[in-house]
């Protein structure tokens, strides 16, 4: 896409910028009140039938990332117009989600800044090493990074390391601040306090079969959505001080035009393209920025077949010559080229 100045494109996603406080009130009710009801129907149903209890933590892990989805606007502070209300809902909704508010609102900041940026990977992302990189590491190196984008490792095991674990800890960016460790601190404390609650009234059963399913069947669905919109052919990438914000949200990110049941479920963040290039929008004006502002037309359509494709495709690699991310296939093909003529 050519060159668009901020001072040309900016006016035009302004005016969606601004929070409705009813309709994201309607968001929190329509969104929490099915989850508890769902919840409390699995509950009841271990005593009826494994299926029925399990299907029915399918559809509570869908509203558990929509609830997401919420906590994630107020992090940008775009959910409600006060920061005390978007810090309130965000704490308390990351008990919920297992995702501690301003843990995660700090190195999510930091994604948006630098998604697409060759300079400033490995933070808040799925980490993406160039082709030239790969073929520089040594094997041991090389079997870490196919294990850790291996999509079954990625979409089966990584809901228990991220969600269940290592948010449990203050690693990695920003653990060095207070409020990041306090953060984590506040969100396990409060987290505990629910989880003996659950056991004390609920029962151990309703814990292991119905809230952790529904942890990890939201905690996959969420690392699905984050991959596909991030990981395709031709994704844009850049060195400094090339790389330009307005390239990284609309080559960099797709529109995943889900059916409309999922686009509500998903709380909208199928229009990822938008939400990078103004994350100040509330997740309930994407659609119409989608429809009103050709700007934004511009970015990569992928239907949900088309995103099931992405998750499973060999393209891992950045190649800075093509432009294009590849596989381990055509990695491992020039490596034995290599090899062939030394």
């Amino acid at each position: 896409m050519q060159k668009v100045e901020p001072k040309d494109w900016i006016p035009l996603i302004k005016p969606y910028t601004k929070p409705h406080v009813l309709r994201s009130l309607r968001q929190v009710a329509d969104t929490l009140l099915p989850l508890l009801l769902l919840f409390y129907l699995a509950h009841k149903a271990l005593s009826v039938s494994l299926l029925l209890t399990l299907l029915l933590d399918f559809l509570a892990a869908l509203f558990l990332v929509r609830l997401f989805i919420l906590q994630h606007d107020a992090g940008h502070g775009s959910f409600f117009p006060q920061k005390w209300a978007n810090d309130l809902l965000g704490f308390f909704t990351g008990v919920l989600t297992l995702v501690p508010y301003h843990h995660w609102q700090l190195s999510h900041a930091r994604h948006h800044a630098t998604s697409g940026n060759l300079d400033k990977r490995g933070v808040g992302d799925i980490y993406t090493m160039t082709l030239a990189e790969y073929l520089a590491a040594t094997p041991w190196q090389r079997l870490q990074y196919r294990l850790y984008r291996n999509p079954w490792v990625m979409f089966l095991l990584g809901p228990i390391y991220v969600f269940m674990l290592s948010y449990r800890l203050p690693l990695g960016y920003g653990s060095d601040r207070p409020s990041v460790r306090n953060s984590v601190a506040l969100t396990n404390l409060f987290l505990a306090l629910l989880l003996a609650g659950l056991v004390a009234f609920l029962g151990p059963k309703t814990l292991l079969l119905v809230y952790l399913p529904i942890q990890y069947l939201a905690g996959m669905l969420g690392i699905f959505l984050f991959y596909v919109q991030h990981q395709f052919e031709d994704a844009y990438w850049e060195h400094d001080p090339r790389w330009e914000h307005l390239k990284a949200a609309m080559e960099g990110s797709t529109y995943l035009k889900l059916p409309p049941v999922l686009q509500w479920l998903t709380g909208n963040i199928g229009f990822h393209h938008i939400h990078h290039l103004a994350p100040k929008i509330p997740n309930y004006l994407l659609p119409k920025v989608q429809e009103e502002v050709d700007l934004v037309k511009v970015a990569p359509t992928v239907t949900l077949k088309d995103a099931f494709k992405i998750a499973f495709a060999d393209m891992h690699l950045h190649d800075e010559e093509s432009r294009k991310l590849v596989g381990f296939k055509e990695a491992h093909r020039r490596l034995r080229a290599a090899r062939a003529s030394a």
